[in-house]
Parts: structure tokens; C-alpha cells; sequence
């Protein structure tokens, strides 16, 4: 009765409100998306969608690398029983700025190589002005997982929303005041991440975010530190899974093609909106959890949402013919076959998405990380055979096979480390690493 209880308490006690508020979210910064791209296919053509979708990709990468993938650990702290230390906030914040700026150092180190290999069009200068999306986008990133972490969702959603809608009104103004194609971009970009940060920290601050009280504790971000880099590795291989297909299409059929592509890239992933809403909600109750309670209700929840997932995907290839050439042109219509390829791989991301949350929360960024690596073999070795050969095709059908790859071993790590063996285990080593 009491497991019963705790399940459902887990599963209804503002769960399904909470995971269709950030969905909403979400879909918000979707459509806002959306319409940037279309604005920009309409008035730059495929080659600066192109550009584009490297520039949302690239520079986040970089910040990431740097700061260790702090975005990804926050939650883990600010919900864990290490909440209230208050060495905690300060710390955090110390690893998003010096890690930001070793990002940022190292994409304008990197610039000569990267800048006429993937942003040709760009121009040298303004690929290493473009180091400043660095800065700006890690300063969105960590915002929004504190707010994850330190149980201000609404917040999180907030900053969801506004890091793509607030791209619309500064691409509207700098196009009137004569900027084009990449500066337009990119100060675009810039802006919208600017407002976006400003605005997610005065949340913060009116939260009490920044007045702990604390000290940086260096100790406290060596573990915070480790943590990160655990999941991070898993970070960066989903980016491989996600994007890898972006660098060679780019490289082998040209920047139109890969303005294609990303148009049938990001309407597939539609299909991820609701298994990153149950992620991005679940990951930090699971680490607030403990116990058998989150193991039964991962499992119910991960029934719900890889049905739910998986049904999505009909309508979604039922109506791309229609959608993609109306909404971006005839141009784009090369962009449906391989859009309904990739939604068979994202079928299955509500169950890897409940996986993942349950592996984070309890501490196993490392389990998860090994998981995503299986999917980037599958990347890796169908990229370079089927891409060459097949197109925008190829790198669909490596994909969609990366995608499942990744759902069925993070599946298997789950039931292996939801085990009551596993679970005593695990509390063991806990208890003895504590003392």
C-alpha cells in the first residue's frame, strides 16, 4: 500500500501539469523556431538556414565543453540533499562564468580552422565574433537549469520560451536598420540570448539565488565538476547522434543540402518535445526521490510516455507532404522523405527520456553517458557509408538507427540498475563514500 501510494504520488502529485506546462513551453520555442527559419529560408534562401542551424549547434557546443557541462549537473545538486549548502549557488556560478569563457577562448583559437570549413559564408571576422554566442548562450543554459533545479519550472519554461522567441523582433529590427544575411544572423542571435539572460537572472535574483552567502568551495565544484563531465560525455554524444549528420552533409552535398536537411531535421523533432517535457520534469524529482517509490513510478511513466511518443509520429508523417513544401517553398519539398525516416528512430525517445531522468537522479550520469555512446557508433560508421552514397536520405536512415540504438541500451541499463539488488547496492556505496 505504501509503495502504491508513493507511485501515485510521484506519478499525479503535479506531474502531469508540470510536464505539459514546460511541453507548452517547449512548442512555444518550437513555433518561434520555426518561423525564424522560415523568415530566413524566405528571405537568404537554404545556404543561410544552413548557417543557421550551425550557429544554434556550434557555439552552445563550445560553451559546453568548457564549463564541463554544469547545465546538466545543476539540477542534480540544487535538488539533492546538497540544496542548502550555501557554498552550493556561488559555486555554480563560478564554474558557468570561467567555463564560459574557456569556451569562448578556445571557438576563437579554433576560428581559421572551422570558419571555412563549416561557415564559409560567414566570413573569418565574423566567425570569431560569433565566440560571443558562447558567452551568451551559457549564460541561458546554466539560468535555466537553476531554475530547474531549485524548483522554479515556471521560470525554466519562461527562459524556454524566450531564448527563441526573442530571435523574431531582433532579427525584425536589425533587418530594418540594413543588417544582412550573417551579421544579420548572428547579432540576431547575440541579442536574443542577451535579453534572454538578462531576463532569467532577475528571476534568479528575486528568487534569492544569488544571496547564499557562501564562497566558492572548491571541493564542492570538483565533485560538481565530475558529475558534469560524467553526463557531459553522454551530452556531447547525443550532440554527435543529433548533429554529426550536419557537419557531412554539409561537407559532402553543400550548404544547400544542408538547408534541406535541417528544415527535415527539426520538424522530425517535434516528436522530442514531449519526452524532453518528461525529462526535463523528471530528472530533478528523481533526485530529490530515493528508494523504491521512483523506480515504480519510472516505470508507469515510461509506459505512458513512450506511447504517447510513439503515436505522435503518425500524424507527423501523414502530414509532412503537405507542410514542409507549403511552409518553407517548394525548394524544401526534398526535405518529407527524410523527415518520415527520422521520425521511426524518434518513436521510441519517451521511453529513453524516463531512462536518462531515472539515471541522472540517482546519480548515474556515467550509465546514461555509456548508452548514448552505443547510438554514436551507429552514427558514426552509417554517416561516412551511407551519406556519401545516399544524400540527405543516408544521413536520415544513420540516424533514425543511432536513435534506436540509444533507446534500447538506455532501456536495458535502466531495468539493470532498477533492481532491488542493484539498488541496495548502490545505497551501500553511498553510505560508505559519506563516512
Amino acid at each position: 500500500m505504501k509503495l502504491a501510494a508513493a507511485r501515485q504520488s510521484l506519478i499525479r502529485e503535479g506531474g502531469p501539469r508540470l510536464v505539459l506546462s514546460n511541453l507548452g513551453a517547449r512548442i512555444g520555442a518550437l513555433l518561434a523556431m520555426g518561423l525564424a527559419t522560415l523568415l530566413v529560408a524566405r528571405i537568404a534562401g537554404p545556404v543561410w538556414v544552413g548557417a543557421l542551424a550551425l550557429l544554434r549547434v556550434l557555439p552552445p557546443l563550445a560553451g559546453f565543453l568548457g564549463t564541463g557541462g554544469l547545465p546538466l549537473a545543476a539540477p542534480y545538486f540544487l535538488g539533492g540533499s546538497r540544496a542548502e549548502e550555501p557554498n552550493l549557488r556561488p559555486t555554480l556560478l563560478a564554474l558557468s562564468a570561467g567555463g564560459s569563457l574557456l569556451g569562448a577562448a578556445v571557438w576563437v583559437a579554433i576560428t581559421p580552422v572551422i570558419g571555412p570549413l563549416l561557415l564559409p559564408e560567414l566570413g573569418l571576422g565574423m566567425v570569431a565574433f560569433a565566440g560571443v554566442l558562447v558567452l551568451s548562450q551559457m549564460a541561458v543554459s546554466s539560468f535555466k537549469s537553476f531554475c530547474q533545479g531549485d524548483n522554479d519550472l515556471p521560470g525554466s519554461n519562461l527562459i524556454i520560451v524566450l531564448e527563441e522567441l526573442m530571435f523574431l523582433p531582433a532579427l525584425a529590427v536589425l533587418w530594418v536598420i540594413g543588417f544582412r544575411t550573417g551579421p544579420l544572423i548572428v547579432l540576431a542571435l547575440l541579442a536574443s540570448r542577451l535579453l534572454t539572460a538578462t531576463i532569467g537572472g532577475e528571476r534568479l535574483r528575486r528568487r534569492g539565488f544569488f544571496r547564499s552567502g557562501g564562497r566558492v568551495d572548491l571541493s564542492l565544484a570538483r565533485q560538481v565538476w565530475l558529475y558534469a563531465i560524467r553526463g557531459q560525455v553522454g551530452n556531447v554524444m547525443l550532440l554527435v547522434n543529433l548533429r554529426l549528420d550536419f557537419v557531412i552533409v554539409d561537407l559532402v552535398a553543400g550548404p544547400a543540402a544542408l538547408g534541406i536537411y535541417a528544415v527535415a531535421s527539426k520538424y522530425a523533432e517535434l516528436l522530442r518535445q514531449p519526452s524532453d517535457a518528461v525529462l526535463w520534469v523528471a530528472y530533478p524529482r528523481f533526485a530529490r526521490g530515493g528508494g523504491a517509490a521512483p523506480v515504480a513510478a519510472a516505470r508507469a511513466t515510461m509506459r505512458r510516455a513512450g506511447l504517447a511518443v510513439a503515436a505522435g509520429a503518425i500524424p507527423l508523417a501523414v502530414l509532412s507532404p503537405l507542410v514542409i513544401p507549403v511552409l518553407f517553398g517548394a525548394p524544401f519539398a526534398p526535405a518529407v522523405l527524410p523527415a518520415c525516416i527520422l521520425l521511426i528512430g524518434l518513436a521510441g525517445e519517451g521511453v529513453a527520456a524516463v531512462a536518462i531522468a531515472y539515471l541522472y537522479g540517482h546519480g548515474m550520469p556515467g550509465i546514461a553517458s555509456t548508452g548514448v555512446g552505443l547510438g554514436v557508433v551507429v552514427t558514426v560508421v552509417l554517416d561516412l557509408l551511407l551519406i556519401p552514397k545516399m544524400g540527405i536520405v543516408g544521413a536520415a536512415v544513420a540516424s533514425t538507427a543511432a536513435y534506436i540504438s540509444t533507446t534500447l541500451a538506455c532501456l536495458a541499463f535502466f531495468l539493470r540498475k532498477s533492481r532491488p539488488a542493484a539498488l541496495t547496492a548502490k545505497r551501500i556505496g553511498t553510505q560508505k563514500g559519506s563516512a
